[in-house]
């Protein structure tokens, strides 16, 4: 499936999408909820405010870097404690 020129808010739930590219795009607001995502290619899409919920994800990339790892950092951030620099 092609979507193309669509300008409303997406919102997608208990879907298949793995494997599904989406390259320079708007997704702003989006919603995924239990959605797979699985392998999904992300390049050049805005993501501000997306919600992705009871999603797999395994194996999905924004701009080349995985989920995985971007969550991974987030988690590893989110627990050091705070310098007196920050």
């Amino acid at each position: 499936m092609e979507i193309a020129g669509t300008k409303e808010r997406l919102t997608v739930r208990n879907s298949n999408l793995a494997g599904s590219s989406f390259g320079d795009v708007n997704l702003s607001g989006a919603t995924f909820t239990n959605v797979s995502l699985a392998k999904a290619t992300l390049v050049d899409v805005n993501l501000s405010g997306v919600s992705i919920s009871d999603a797999n994800v395994d194996g999905m990339s924004i701009d080349g870097v995985l989920v995985s790892d971007l969550k991974r950092a987030y988690r590893e951030r989110s627990s050091r404690p705070a310098s007196a620099s920050e």
